[in-house]
């Protein structure tokens, strides 16, 4: 008996995380969802960068478990935070492109739809926002506070995000000047952003809170602090010889980013910082002994950028995938996706589920134990958090569009991939078939000796795509 009693013991403190900790907490789990700006899914020490320093999100992947196969929204910002907020794919996400408003920001989300920050606030959460929004000008519905956030703190249009030393930011409904100019930066908005995200998780530590970090590194201009120790260490590491400071060739406007002499080491050493400052908060939320009850999510709004003279091929930043931001090849849409969760998460865990951003919003409904909207197109993927693959359901597909370069669109079924380009002029235009199983890098096109593969995808991509007079896509020809 006294044996059985051991056993049974064992057992079950092997399994605390997924069951007993979990029961306790499920109602007032505390989520942090990180994004990262035009961040690879090659750029991460864990996921299989060599060059770039990555100490303590390469700590939080150990801690908790490594996406390998999952999807941001599209392959540029705002879509894909639609997405991201709406759990709606971007074939019925509300914003499907970047479109800028004067004098600053961008098309509103408007308010029938439906957001994880609303979700959160309904079940009683406190909600905050600290980095970019780019989802609605100040004044329209689209703004954070209107949107379910309870604070917001940062740049409220993405083009302005562009620079890291602004006149302006935003906090809630009131513009916050900044000492900055042209000649005389003093203000790194990276910084202040991150104290602001740090003393809002102070502040609400008793709380049940769901926080947006949504940082704007590494995103183009590639800029630092004057005299930053780890640019100089990594131009010392790559031997980086300066440049001329002009307009890279091939920049999607030349006009909008300011130059940088040693783009490689500020690249490096901006995607080091976001490192530190992810460590700054693990750090906070151990402080304040509320790590355990933390969901921590950490991934990027698309793939890497070559604006501001960035160059993805010198990092590897893709991580073997083809494509880059604007793509919906792999390297445009997958991203490195890492979420922790010490009551729950097992650490040094994988997983393979195929997900995408719009799965966050009814995992969020279950762990928090509401009741998801029904006009989404995510699955909860709490079973695979748990360590549940068995039950986990599973996508027949993914679905994504693009609305520039001619416009694009890509679904994912299983392992098979199928990318349509020019689909604005041409919705019939035969597609491109990839089996990422045995080709990954998406380099033999499979579609002539598949063709009932072929005629699934092209079904699929007929069928999810919703024309939205805000963001015409196939009726722009007209």
């Amino acid at each position: 008996m006294k044996f059985k009693t051991c056993l049974f013991i064992v057992i079950s403190s092997l399994s605390v995380w997924t069951r007993s900790s979990y029961a306790q907490t499920k109602t007032r789990t505390n989520v942090i969802f990180i994004l990262a700006d035009d961040l690879g899914y090659g750029d991460l020490g864990s996921f299989g960068q060599k060059l770039i320093r990555t100490p303590h999100l390469d700590a939080l992947t150990a801690s908790g478990m490594k996406f390998t196969s999952f999807y941001s929204g599209t392959s540029v910002c705002a879509p894909s935070r639609s997405a991201l907020m709406t759990g709606q794919h971007t074939g019925h996400t509300p914003i499907r492109g970047n479109k800028g408003m004067k004098p600053e920001g961008q098309f509103p989300l408007k308010n029938p739809a439906y957001t994880v920050a609303e979700l959160f606030r309904d079940a009683g959460y406190v909600t905050g926002d600290f980095g970019k929004w780019g989802l609605g000008f100040p004044g329209s519905e689209g703004e954070p506070l209107k949107q379910g956030f309870s604070e917001f703190f940062g740049y409220n249009c993405q083009s302005i995000a562009h620079d890291y030393f602004p006149d302006h930011l935003w906090e809630n409904n009131k513009r916050v000047e900044l000492p900055n100019t042209q000649t005389d930066k003093k203000v790194y908005t990276g910084d202040l952003i991150q104290s602001k995200a740090l003393a809002f998780i102070e502040k609400n530590k008793a709380k049940p809170f769901f926080a947006f970090l949504s940082y704007t590194l590494p995103h183009a201009e590639l800029q630092l602090p004057a005299n930053d120790p780890v640019m100089k260490q990594y131009i010392e590491a790559f031997h980086e010889q300066a440049r001329p400071v002009k307009p890279q060739p091939g920049d999607a406007d030349p006009g909008v980013y300011e130059p940088q002499a040693y783009p490689h080491a500020a690249y490096a050493a901006m995607v080091t910082r976001l490192d530190t400052y992810v460590g700054e908060v693990v750090a906070k939320l151990k402080a304040l002994g509320i790590d355990k009850n933390t969901l921590i999510i950490f991934s990027s709004d698309n793939g890497p950028h070559r604006e501001g003279g960035n160059e993805p091929e010198f990092f590897n930043s893709s991580g073997g995938f083809r494509g880059i931001k604007r793509d919906l090849y792999e390297g445009g849409i997958r991203e490195p996706t890492i979420m922790s969760w010490p009551a729950v998460i097992k650490p040094g865990s994988t997983s393979a589920f195929t997900g995408a951003f719009w799965d966050m919003m009814p995992t969020f409904a279950e762990i928090i134990g509401v009741k998801a909207p029904a006009s989404i197109d995510g699955i909860s993927i709490l079973p695979t958090l748990k360590g549940q693959p068995t039950v986990q359901k599973q996508h027949e597909f993914l679905y994504w569009e693009f609305h520039e370069n001619g416009g694009r669109q890509a679904v994912r079924m299983g392992n098979w991939k199928g990318i349509r380009l020019n689909a604005m002029s041409d919705p019939d235009r035969p597609i491109e078939l990839y089996d990422l199983a045995a080709d990954p890098a998406e380099t033999n096109d499979l579609a002539r000796s598949n063709p009932e593969i072929v005629k699934k995808l092209s079904a699929i991509l007929k069928r999810e795509h919703t024309e939205n007079p805000d963001f015409p896509f196939f009726s722009k020809k007209k």
